[in-house]
Protein backbone atom coordinates (compact mmCIF):
# COMPACT_ATOMS: atom_id res chain seq x y z
CA UNK A 1 0.00 0.00 0.00
CA UNK A 2 1.40 3.71 -0.23
CA UNK A 3 1.79 5.66 2.74
CA UNK A 4 -0.31 8.67 1.60
CA UNK A 5 2.07 10.45 4.46
CA UNK A 6 5.51 10.31 2.28
CA UNK A 7 5.85 13.10 0.01
CA UNK A 8 6.87 11.39 -3.09
CA UNK A 9 3.32 10.12 -3.59
CA UNK A 10 2.06 13.74 -3.12
CA UNK A 11 4.76 15.69 -5.63
CA UNK A 12 3.40 18.04 -8.03
CA UNK A 13 2.12 16.68 -11.33
CA UNK A 14 3.68 18.71 -14.39
CA UNK A 15 -0.06 19.83 -15.67
CA UNK A 16 -3.39 19.59 -12.88
CA UNK A 17 -6.30 18.25 -14.70
CA UNK A 18 -8.53 20.02 -13.25
CA UNK A 19 -11.28 18.97 -15.27
CA UNK A 20 -11.21 14.89 -14.24
CA UNK A 21 -10.89 16.21 -10.82
CA UNK A 22 -14.01 18.32 -10.43
CA UNK A 23 -16.10 15.31 -11.92
CA UNK A 24 -14.69 13.17 -9.00
CA UNK A 25 -15.56 15.97 -6.61
CA UNK A 26 -19.14 15.88 -7.69
CA UNK A 27 -18.89 12.49 -6.74
CA UNK A 28 -17.69 12.53 -3.71
CA UNK A 29 -19.49 10.92 -0.47
CA UNK A 30 -22.17 10.30 -2.97
CA UNK A 31 -23.07 6.31 -3.06
CA UNK A 32 -22.02 5.26 -6.18
CA UNK A 33 -18.62 3.28 -7.04
CA UNK A 34 -16.59 5.79 -8.96
CA UNK A 35 -15.15 3.68 -11.71
CA UNK A 36 -12.25 5.37 -13.67
CA UNK A 37 -11.37 3.93 -16.82
CA UNK A 38 -9.01 4.69 -19.78
CA UNK A 39 -6.11 3.56 -21.99
CA UNK A 40 -2.98 2.77 -20.28
CA UNK A 41 -0.66 5.72 -19.62
CA UNK A 42 -3.82 8.01 -20.21
CA UNK A 43 -3.12 9.40 -16.71
CA UNK A 44 -5.64 7.19 -14.47
CA UNK A 45 -3.34 6.52 -12.01
CA UNK A 46 -2.28 10.45 -11.75
CA UNK A 47 -5.62 11.90 -11.32
CA UNK A 48 -6.29 9.24 -8.75
CA UNK A 49 -3.33 10.03 -6.79
CA UNK A 50 -4.20 13.90 -7.34
CA UNK A 51 -7.49 13.19 -5.63
CA UNK A 52 -6.51 11.42 -2.99
CA UNK A 53 -4.16 14.44 -2.42
CA UNK A 54 -7.22 16.71 -2.84
CA UNK A 55 -9.38 14.54 -0.18
CA UNK A 56 -6.43 14.24 2.23
CA UNK A 57 -6.30 18.28 2.86
CA UNK A 58 -9.69 17.65 4.90
CA UNK A 59 -9.87 13.71 5.88
CA UNK A 60 -6.65 12.15 8.19
CA UNK A 61 -5.10 10.03 6.19
CA UNK A 62 -5.93 7.01 8.72
CA UNK A 63 -9.57 7.10 6.66
CA UNK A 64 -7.75 6.69 3.31
CA UNK A 65 -6.58 3.22 1.51
CA UNK A 66 -4.63 3.32 -1.53
CA UNK A 67 -3.48 -0.20 -3.19
CA UNK A 68 -2.22 0.10 -6.71
CA UNK A 69 -2.10 -3.59 -8.24
CA UNK A 70 0.30 -3.26 -10.59
CA UNK A 71 3.24 -2.88 -7.54
CA UNK A 72 4.62 -6.43 -7.04
CA UNK A 73 3.91 -6.25 -3.45
CA UNK A 74 0.42 -5.78 -3.47
CA UNK A 75 0.71 -8.72 -5.80
CA UNK A 76 -0.69 -11.12 -2.74
CA UNK A 77 -3.95 -8.95 -2.58
CA UNK A 78 -4.96 -10.29 -6.16
CA UNK A 79 -6.46 -12.72 -3.70
CA UNK A 80 -9.90 -11.26 -3.58
CA UNK A 81 -10.33 -13.23 -0.32
CA UNK A 82 -7.29 -11.62 1.26
CA UNK A 83 -8.02 -8.22 0.20
CA UNK A 84 -11.10 -8.11 1.32
CA UNK A 85 -10.22 -8.86 4.32
CA UNK A 86 -7.18 -5.92 4.60
CA UNK A 87 -9.72 -3.46 3.25
CA UNK A 88 -12.27 -4.59 6.29
CA UNK A 89 -9.71 -4.49 8.98
CA UNK A 90 -8.70 -1.29 7.79
CA UNK A 91 -11.85 0.35 8.23
CA UNK A 92 -12.81 3.40 10.98
CA UNK A 93 -16.25 2.84 12.58
CA UNK A 94 -18.43 5.53 12.34
CA UNK A 95 -15.70 7.56 9.97
CA UNK A 96 -16.40 7.92 6.12
CA UNK A 97 -13.06 5.43 4.69
CA UNK A 98 -12.02 6.38 1.22
CA UNK A 99 -10.66 3.26 -0.82
CA UNK A 100 -8.79 3.68 -3.98
CA UNK A 101 -7.96 0.74 -6.16
CA UNK A 102 -5.93 1.33 -9.10
CA UNK A 103 -5.67 -1.32 -12.41
CA UNK A 104 -8.58 -3.16 -10.04
CA UNK A 105 -8.98 -5.60 -13.40
CA UNK A 106 -5.79 -7.41 -12.32
CA UNK A 107 -7.75 -8.79 -9.10
CA UNK A 108 -9.78 -12.03 -10.10
CA UNK A 109 -13.05 -11.41 -8.56
CA UNK A 110 -12.71 -8.33 -7.43
CA UNK A 111 -16.56 -7.53 -7.43
CA UNK A 112 -17.57 -9.61 -4.97
CA UNK A 113 -14.91 -7.13 -2.82
CA UNK A 114 -16.64 -4.19 -4.03
CA UNK A 115 -20.40 -5.70 -3.70
CA UNK A 116 -19.12 -6.37 -0.01
CA UNK A 117 -18.00 -2.88 0.43
CA UNK A 118 -20.58 -0.92 -1.28
CA UNK A 119 -23.45 -2.50 1.63
CA UNK A 120 -21.08 -0.72 4.29
CA UNK A 121 -22.62 2.90 4.79
CA UNK A 122 -19.32 4.62 5.59
CA UNK A 123 -17.12 3.16 2.37
CA UNK A 124 -16.45 5.40 -0.89
CA UNK A 125 -15.30 3.90 -3.67
CA UNK A 126 -12.64 4.69 -6.67
CA UNK A 127 -11.53 2.00 -8.91
CA UNK A 128 -8.80 2.20 -12.09
CA UNK A 129 -8.97 -0.29 -14.71
CA UNK A 130 -7.30 -0.34 -18.49
CA UNK A 131 -9.83 -2.64 -19.82
CA UNK A 132 -13.69 -2.66 -20.62
CA UNK A 133 -13.96 -6.24 -19.53
CA UNK A 134 -14.09 -5.10 -16.02
CA UNK A 135 -17.59 -3.33 -16.81
CA UNK A 136 -18.36 -6.14 -18.85
CA UNK A 137 -20.76 -9.51 -18.53
CA UNK A 138 -21.52 -11.12 -15.18
CA UNK A 139 -19.61 -7.61 -13.70
CA UNK A 140 -21.95 -5.16 -14.86
CA UNK A 141 -24.96 -6.86 -13.60
CA UNK A 142 -23.18 -7.30 -10.04
CA UNK A 143 -22.51 -3.50 -10.05
CA UNK A 144 -25.42 -2.34 -12.03
CA UNK A 145 -27.00 0.87 -10.77
CA UNK A 146 -24.14 1.18 -8.52
CA UNK A 147 -21.73 3.08 -10.32
CA UNK A 148 -20.55 6.06 -12.41
CA UNK A 149 -18.18 5.48 -14.92
CA UNK A 150 -15.54 8.54 -15.71
CA UNK A 151 -13.15 7.74 -18.67
CA UNK A 152 -9.94 9.23 -19.13
CA UNK A 153 -8.66 10.64 -21.97
CA UNK A 154 -5.11 11.87 -23.46
CA UNK A 155 -4.12 15.80 -23.10
CA UNK A 156 -7.08 17.75 -25.34
CA UNK A 157 -6.10 20.25 -27.27
CA UNK A 158 -6.55 23.18 -24.95
CA UNK A 159 -4.14 20.78 -22.27
CA UNK A 160 -1.57 20.05 -25.23
CA UNK A 161 -1.21 23.94 -25.79
CA UNK A 162 -0.80 24.44 -21.52
CA UNK A 163 2.14 21.46 -21.16
CA UNK A 164 3.97 22.94 -24.22
CA UNK A 165 4.56 26.44 -23.63
CA UNK A 166 4.97 25.95 -19.94
CA UNK A 167 7.78 23.94 -21.17
CA UNK A 168 8.42 26.11 -24.01
CA UNK A 169 7.61 29.63 -22.64
CA UNK A 170 9.92 31.42 -24.62
CA UNK A 171 8.24 29.40 -28.07
CA UNK A 172 5.41 32.01 -29.44
CA UNK A 173 3.31 29.74 -31.79
CA UNK A 174 0.37 30.76 -33.12
CA UNK A 175 -2.70 27.64 -32.76
CA UNK A 176 -2.36 26.30 -36.27
CA UNK A 177 1.50 25.27 -35.49
CA UNK A 178 0.47 24.37 -32.30
CA UNK A 179 -2.14 21.81 -33.94
CA UNK A 180 0.49 20.43 -35.88
CA UNK A 181 2.70 19.42 -32.99
CA UNK A 182 -0.25 18.29 -31.12
CA UNK A 183 -1.02 15.67 -33.68
CA UNK A 184 2.51 14.65 -34.48
CA UNK A 185 3.31 13.92 -30.54
CA UNK A 186 0.17 13.22 -29.19
CA UNK A 187 -1.53 13.84 -26.28
CA UNK A 188 -0.39 10.75 -23.77
CA UNK A 189 0.97 12.63 -20.43
CA UNK A 190 4.10 11.65 -19.81
CA UNK A 191 5.05 13.15 -23.12
CA UNK A 192 5.04 16.17 -21.55
CA UNK A 193 8.66 15.77 -20.58
CA UNK A 194 9.88 14.59 -23.95
CA UNK A 195 8.28 17.38 -26.22
CA UNK A 196 10.22 17.77 -29.58
CA UNK A 197 12.30 14.16 -28.56
CA UNK A 198 10.62 12.65 -31.65
CA UNK A 199 12.93 9.88 -31.30
CA UNK A 200 12.37 9.46 -27.69
CA UNK A 201 8.53 9.74 -28.15
CA UNK A 202 8.84 7.00 -30.77
CA UNK A 203 10.20 4.66 -28.55
CA UNK A 204 7.63 5.19 -26.16
CA UNK A 205 4.79 4.93 -27.79
CA UNK A 206 6.51 2.18 -29.44
CA UNK A 207 6.82 0.58 -26.00
CA UNK A 208 3.05 1.59 -24.84
CA UNK A 209 1.68 0.08 -27.96
CA UNK A 210 3.47 -3.32 -27.47
CA UNK A 211 2.79 -3.43 -23.89
CA UNK A 212 -1.05 -3.01 -24.90
CA UNK A 213 -0.89 -5.44 -27.21
CA UNK A 214 1.28 -7.98 -26.01
CA UNK A 215 0.18 -7.96 -22.22
CA UNK A 216 -3.59 -6.70 -22.70
CA UNK A 217 -4.77 -8.25 -25.94
CA UNK A 218 -2.67 -11.10 -26.78
CA UNK A 219 -2.23 -12.92 -22.92
CA UNK A 220 -6.53 -12.15 -22.46
CA UNK A 221 -8.13 -12.75 -25.30
CA UNK A 222 -5.52 -15.52 -26.81
CA UNK A 223 -4.78 -14.03 -30.10
CA UNK A 224 -2.17 -16.15 -30.99
CA UNK A 225 -1.15 -13.92 -34.73
CA UNK A 226 0.67 -11.25 -33.74
CA UNK A 227 0.79 -10.34 -37.06
CA UNK A 228 -3.07 -9.98 -38.28
CA UNK A 229 -3.45 -7.90 -34.73
CA UNK A 230 -1.02 -5.42 -36.04
CA UNK A 231 -2.45 -5.25 -39.62
CA UNK A 232 -5.64 -4.52 -37.92
CA UNK A 233 -4.17 -1.49 -36.15
CA UNK A 234 -3.00 -0.26 -38.76
CA UNK A 235 -6.00 -0.93 -41.13
CA UNK A 236 -8.00 1.18 -38.62
CA UNK A 237 -5.46 3.99 -37.92
CA UNK A 238 -5.07 4.06 -42.03
CA UNK A 239 -9.16 4.15 -42.04
CA UNK A 240 -9.79 6.46 -38.91
CA UNK A 241 -13.48 8.20 -39.91
CA UNK A 242 -14.43 5.43 -42.82
CA UNK A 243 -17.21 3.50 -42.17
CA UNK A 244 -15.95 -0.77 -41.44
CA UNK A 245 -17.25 -3.82 -40.71
CA UNK A 246 -15.52 -6.88 -40.24
CA UNK A 247 -16.44 -8.51 -43.09
CA UNK A 248 -14.63 -5.63 -44.90
CA UNK A 249 -11.38 -5.38 -43.36
CA UNK A 250 -11.40 -9.41 -43.87
CA UNK A 251 -11.94 -9.28 -47.53
CA UNK A 252 -9.38 -6.50 -47.83
CA UNK A 253 -6.83 -9.17 -46.25
CA UNK A 254 -8.08 -12.32 -48.23
CA UNK A 255 -7.62 -10.36 -51.22
CA UNK A 256 -3.78 -9.40 -50.28
CA UNK A 257 -2.97 -12.82 -49.26
CA UNK A 258 -3.30 -12.39 -45.87
CA UNK A 259 -6.19 -15.43 -44.99
CA UNK A 260 -7.95 -14.80 -41.81
CA UNK A 261 -11.92 -14.47 -41.39
CA UNK A 262 -14.65 -11.85 -40.00
CA UNK A 263 -15.25 -13.53 -36.89
CA UNK A 264 -11.15 -13.09 -36.50
CA UNK A 265 -11.27 -9.56 -36.88
CA UNK A 266 -14.06 -9.17 -34.93
CA UNK A 267 -12.75 -10.46 -31.85
CA UNK A 268 -9.45 -8.16 -32.57
CA UNK A 269 -11.05 -4.70 -32.88
CA UNK A 270 -13.49 -5.92 -29.94
CA UNK A 271 -10.02 -6.47 -28.13
CA UNK A 272 -8.80 -2.93 -29.07
CA UNK A 273 -11.80 -1.46 -27.82
CA UNK A 274 -11.97 -3.17 -24.84
CA UNK A 275 -8.35 -1.75 -24.09
CA UNK A 276 -9.41 2.11 -24.72
CA UNK A 277 -7.19 1.99 -27.89
CA UNK A 278 -10.22 2.92 -30.42
CA UNK A 279 -13.42 3.65 -29.87
CA UNK A 280 -16.70 1.89 -32.00
CA UNK A 281 -19.26 4.66 -32.95
CA UNK A 282 -22.61 3.11 -34.14
CA UNK A 283 -24.72 4.98 -37.20
CA UNK A 284 -27.81 6.13 -35.89
CA UNK A 285 -31.03 6.98 -38.69
CA UNK A 286 -31.90 10.13 -38.13
CA UNK A 287 -35.36 10.02 -39.89
CA UNK A 288 -35.89 6.46 -38.27
CA UNK A 289 -34.32 7.50 -35.13
CA UNK A 290 -32.84 4.29 -34.47
CA UNK A 291 -29.14 3.21 -33.95
CA UNK A 292 -28.27 0.92 -37.32
CA UNK A 293 -26.38 -2.46 -36.69
CA UNK A 294 -24.19 -2.43 -39.79
CA UNK A 295 -21.02 -0.74 -40.48
CA UNK A 296 -19.23 1.51 -37.55
CA UNK A 297 -16.50 3.90 -37.38
CA UNK A 298 -13.65 3.19 -35.12
CA UNK A 299 -11.96 6.44 -34.18
CA UNK A 300 -8.54 6.25 -32.08
CA UNK A 301 -7.77 7.25 -28.57
CA UNK A 302 -4.64 9.46 -29.54
CA UNK A 303 -3.25 11.04 -32.91
CA UNK A 304 -0.23 10.83 -31.62
CA UNK A 305 -0.29 6.91 -31.64
CA UNK A 306 -1.75 7.23 -35.36
CA UNK A 307 1.14 9.24 -36.92
CA UNK A 308 4.36 7.51 -35.02
CA UNK A 309 2.90 3.81 -36.15
CA UNK A 310 2.25 4.75 -39.70
CA UNK A 311 5.34 7.44 -40.48
CA UNK A 312 4.67 9.75 -43.25
CA UNK A 313 1.60 7.59 -44.47
CA UNK A 314 -0.88 9.81 -42.20
CA UNK A 315 -3.25 9.64 -44.47
CA UNK A 316 -6.34 12.37 -45.06
CA UNK A 317 -5.63 15.72 -42.91
CA UNK A 318 -9.99 15.72 -42.99
CA UNK A 319 -10.19 12.40 -41.71
CA UNK A 320 -7.54 13.62 -38.53
CA UNK A 321 -9.64 16.45 -37.64
CA UNK A 322 -12.94 14.55 -37.41
CA UNK A 323 -11.01 12.17 -35.46
CA UNK A 324 -9.88 14.87 -32.93
CA UNK A 325 -13.57 16.36 -32.89
CA UNK A 326 -14.69 13.00 -31.85
CA UNK A 327 -12.48 13.02 -29.03
CA UNK A 328 -13.28 16.31 -27.88
CA UNK A 329 -16.93 15.54 -28.18
CA UNK A 330 -16.43 12.66 -26.09
CA UNK A 331 -14.16 15.06 -23.64
CA UNK A 332 -17.32 17.10 -23.13
CA UNK A 333 -19.52 14.24 -22.25
CA UNK A 334 -21.91 14.12 -25.34
CA UNK A 335 -23.67 10.67 -26.44
CA UNK A 336 -22.09 10.04 -29.92
CA UNK A 337 -23.52 8.75 -32.91
CA UNK A 338 -22.61 8.93 -36.92
CA UNK A 339 -25.56 10.02 -38.37
CA UNK A 340 -27.57 8.73 -41.67
CA UNK A 341 -30.02 10.71 -43.09
CA UNK A 342 -31.19 8.80 -46.85
CA UNK A 343 -28.23 8.16 -48.60
CA UNK A 344 -26.22 10.65 -46.50
CA UNK A 345 -24.09 11.44 -43.91
CA UNK A 346 -23.58 13.34 -40.95
CA UNK A 347 -20.04 13.23 -38.96
CA UNK A 348 -21.71 13.23 -35.73
CA UNK A 349 -25.33 13.18 -33.72
CA UNK A 350 -23.91 14.10 -30.66
CA UNK A 351 -26.72 14.17 -28.02
CA UNK A 352 -26.38 16.17 -24.23
CA UNK A 353 -28.84 17.29 -21.82
CA UNK A 354 -32.07 16.59 -24.08
CA UNK A 355 -30.30 18.41 -27.40
CA UNK A 356 -28.75 17.03 -30.49
CA UNK A 357 -26.41 18.91 -32.69
CA UNK A 358 -25.86 17.81 -35.96
CA UNK A 359 -22.05 18.03 -37.11
CA UNK A 360 -19.87 17.99 -40.12
CA UNK A 361 -16.68 18.70 -40.33
CA UNK A 362 -14.35 19.75 -43.37
CA UNK A 363 -10.91 20.19 -44.26
CA UNK A 364 -11.81 23.52 -46.42
CA UNK A 365 -15.31 24.54 -47.63
CA UNK A 366 -13.75 27.49 -49.51
CA UNK A 367 -15.48 26.20 -52.82
CA UNK A 368 -18.41 26.54 -52.96
CA UNK A 369 -19.40 22.91 -55.07
CA UNK A 370 -17.31 21.69 -51.50
CA UNK A 371 -19.54 23.86 -49.19
CA UNK A 372 -22.91 22.46 -50.69
CA UNK A 373 -21.88 19.12 -51.30
CA UNK A 374 -20.74 19.28 -47.06
CA UNK A 375 -24.04 21.33 -46.36
CA UNK A 376 -26.45 19.18 -48.05
CA UNK A 377 -27.07 16.43 -45.01
CA UNK A 378 -27.50 18.87 -42.04
CA UNK A 379 -30.13 21.47 -44.79
CA UNK A 380 -31.65 17.84 -45.40
CA UNK A 381 -32.58 17.45 -40.80
CA UNK A 382 -35.95 19.11 -41.01
CA UNK A 383 -35.45 19.48 -36.72
CA UNK A 384 -35.13 22.88 -35.19
CA UNK A 385 -31.73 21.64 -33.03
CA UNK A 386 -28.62 23.13 -33.53
CA UNK A 387 -26.30 22.46 -36.93
CA UNK A 388 -22.72 23.41 -37.03
CA UNK A 389 -20.09 22.88 -39.49
CA UNK A 390 -16.24 22.61 -38.41
CA UNK A 391 -13.98 23.87 -40.48
CA UNK A 392 -9.74 24.49 -40.76
CA UNK A 393 -10.89 27.68 -42.70
CA UNK A 394 -10.03 30.11 -40.27
CA UNK A 395 -12.69 32.82 -40.41
CA UNK A 396 -14.96 34.35 -38.34
CA UNK A 397 -18.32 32.60 -37.90
CA UNK A 398 -20.51 32.50 -40.30
CA UNK A 399 -24.38 31.25 -41.11
CA UNK A 400 -25.99 29.30 -43.67
CA UNK A 401 -29.30 29.17 -43.98
CA UNK A 402 -29.17 28.54 -40.07
CA UNK A 403 -26.54 26.27 -40.09
CA UNK A 404 -23.28 27.55 -38.20
CA UNK A 405 -19.86 27.82 -39.69
CA UNK A 406 -16.75 27.46 -37.18
CA UNK A 407 -13.16 27.07 -36.91
CA UNK A 408 -12.52 23.65 -36.19
CA UNK A 409 -9.31 24.93 -34.25
CA UNK A 410 -11.68 27.73 -31.95
CA UNK A 411 -13.91 24.49 -31.17
CA UNK A 412 -10.75 22.57 -30.30
CA UNK A 413 -9.71 25.48 -27.81
CA UNK A 414 -12.40 25.23 -25.91
CA UNK A 415 -15.53 27.13 -27.65
CA UNK A 416 -18.88 25.68 -27.42
CA UNK A 417 -20.73 24.55 -30.58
Amino acid sequence: MIDLRETPYFEETSLTRQNYLDKLLSWKDKHVIKVITGSRRSGKSVILKEFCKEISNSVPVEQITFFNFEMLENEELQDYHLLYKVLKNRLLKDKMNYVFLDEIQLVPNFEKVIDSLFIMPNVDIYLTGSNANMLSGEIATLLSGRYVEINILPFSFVEFQMGYKAKFPNHNLDLATLYTKYITFGGFPYLYHIYEEKETIKDYIQGLYSTIVLKDIQQRKKISDTLLLEKIVKFALQNTANLLSPKKICDTFVSSGKKTSPAMVDNCLSALCETYLFYKINRYDVKGKEILKTLEKYYAVDMGLRFFMLGTKTGDEGHILENLVFLELKRRGYEIYIGKIDDMEIDFVAIKDGVTNYIQVALTVREESTLQRELRSLVSVKDSFPKVLLTMDNSPVIYHKGIKQLYALDFLNGENL
